[in-house]
Order: C-alpha cells, then sequence, then structure tokens
C-alpha cells in the first residue's frame, strides 16, 4: 500500500492544526504509521499531539536541501529516523521549520525540504499528514510545498470569507497538480451552520468532506500545557471519522476499496 499524503491547510484561526491532530490520531486509532509535519513558523502541532509545550519546542528542525534529488544524499526514511520525535497520540513528529529571531529571512528551505520529503518514498509511514502554516503562500512558493500532496483538506469556518479562501485554495491547488481537495467545516454550532457549509460548497463545487461541531472541552484541552485531547467528545470523533471515510473515498481509484 503507498503512502497517502494528506495536506492540511486552512485561512488562520479556523481551528487547522487541533483539526490536524485529531486527524492525525484518528488515523493512529485505525492501525497507520503517522509521520506529522508541523510546517509552521510558530511549530503547535505537537500540543495537539499530546507533548507539552517544552517538548513541542524542543522537537529538532529537519535541516534544508539534504535530500537526494535536492543536491543532498539523505533520504526521507532516513530523516524521519534521526529528527521525528514520538508524541503521546501515536504519530512521528517532524519540525520543519520555525521562526527563533527577528530578521532571520524567510522559511524557504524548511518548505523545499517537506517537498522534498513528500516526493521521495516513506517506507516507515502509512500516512504522512502535513499541517501547513495558515494562509496561500505556501501553494504560490515555486514548486509547490504540497505539489506531491495526494489530498488538501481545506478547513473552514462557517464564514464567507473562510469559504472564499477555500475556493482559492482549490484553484491554486488544481494549478500545481494536486489531483483531490476537500473542504471540512469547522466549529459548526448546529444545522444553520451545517447548511451554509453544504450550500457554499456545493454551488463552487468544492467537496465537503464533513461537518465537525463546536465543542469548548476541545478548545480548553488544546490550550492546556499538555493538550492530548485524550477525551475526544464522541460527536468530534463520529465527524473526524467521517472526514477520514471521504478522504479515503476521494483517493481510492474508482473501483478499488478503501483503506
Amino acid at each position: 500500500m503507498s503512502v497517502l499524503t494528506v495536506g492540511v491547510v486552512g485561512k488562520g484561526g479556523v481551528g487547522k492544526t487541533t483539526l490536524a491532530g485529531l486527524i492525525a490520531r484518528a488515523y493512529v486509532e485505525r492501525g497507520e504509521r503517522v509521520v506529522a509535519i508541523d510546517t509552521d513558523s510558530n511549530p503547535n502541532l505537537g500540543l495537539s499531539l499530546g507533548l507539552s509545550l517544552a517538548k513541542t519546542e524542543a522537537v529538532p528542525v529537519l535541516p534544508r536541501s539534504v535530500l537526494v534529488g535536492s543536491g543532498g544524499t539523505t533520504t526521507a526514511e532516513a530523516l524521519v529516523n534521526e529528527y521525528g520525535r514520538p508524541t503521546p497520540a501515536g504519530p512521528t513528529l517532524l519540525s520543519a521549520m520555525r521562526v527563533t529571531e527577528a530578521g532571520a529571512g524567510c522559511t524557504c528551505g524548511g518548505h523545499a525540504t517537506v517537498r522534498g520529503l513528500l516526493a521521495d518514498a516513506l517506507t516507515n509511514a502509512d500516512v504522512t499528514l502535513v499541517d501547513m502554516e495558515a494562509g496561500l503562500e505556501h501553494l504560490s512558493r515555486s514548486g509547490g510545498t504540497l505539489a506531491y500532496a495526494d489530498v488538501l483538506a481545506v478547513v473552514c469556518e462557517p464564514t464567507r470569507k473562510s469559504v472564499i479562501t477555500a475556493i482559492r485554495t482549490r484553484d491554486l491547488a488544481d494549478e500545481l497538480g494536486i489531483p483531490h481537495v476537500v473542504a471540512v467545516g469547522n466549529k459548526s454550532r448546529g444545522p444553520e451552520d451545517i447548511h451554509f457549509f453544504e450550500t457554499s460548497f456545493a454551488s463552487d463545487g468544492l467537496p465537503l468532506a464533513g461537518v465537525v461541531p463546536h465543542d469548548g472541552s476541545v478548545a480548553a484541552a488544546d490550550r492546556a500545557d499538555a493538550g492530548g485531547l485524550d477525551a475526544v467528545p464522541a460527536p468530534v470523533r463520529s465527524a473526524i471519522e467521517g472526514v477520514l471515510h471521504e478522504i479515503d473515498r476521494t483517493v481510492a481509484p474508482e473501483g478499488s476499496p478503501t483503506r
């Protein structure tokens, strides 16, 4: 079975990193080996995977341009083995970049390394999940950080601005040749929000993989020092499982079984 690569993207503030952590956990609970890559220059994915703040900040940053095909001699598998760190939630965490001082320059090297990782064949993962920094800039980079992703999951909150960002993301992904893009509604407070997501994406032709309900306990756990989200509320868990099912169905070749 080939590695499934899922990029999680979205406008700032939509709950992207929290959902990325929940999706990664759900794949582990299925028995999949998951490598989770944090590409935010202010990395926090470790918190959503059960690490403390201190341990999240101690995850080493991937070196730049060392991969085979990028002028280096290191394989993606070797990078995961050396720089990956286990998390209480199960996924192996990689940190692609971190801004620690003003005027330090761009993070282009980190994005190039992630692109190289996704292009290489990972034998130590069944699922590679990439939590992208907020916004669209990573899709406009030369080559595109997520050019080798199988599917982009665009996290949206129930606002028109968030939906517009999702549509723009889909259009950029099409230009990069990313084969599948789905929307994931988040922070739903009831039928009105669900209806908004369904009608908005239906009119724009973007598949809606699922809608995750707002739950204050998820936000509270994620704000904790070791926000492990161990007790995920049943409605949230069910919604995440539905998203995984739709991702599987979307990427599976016609007539073949899903993962």
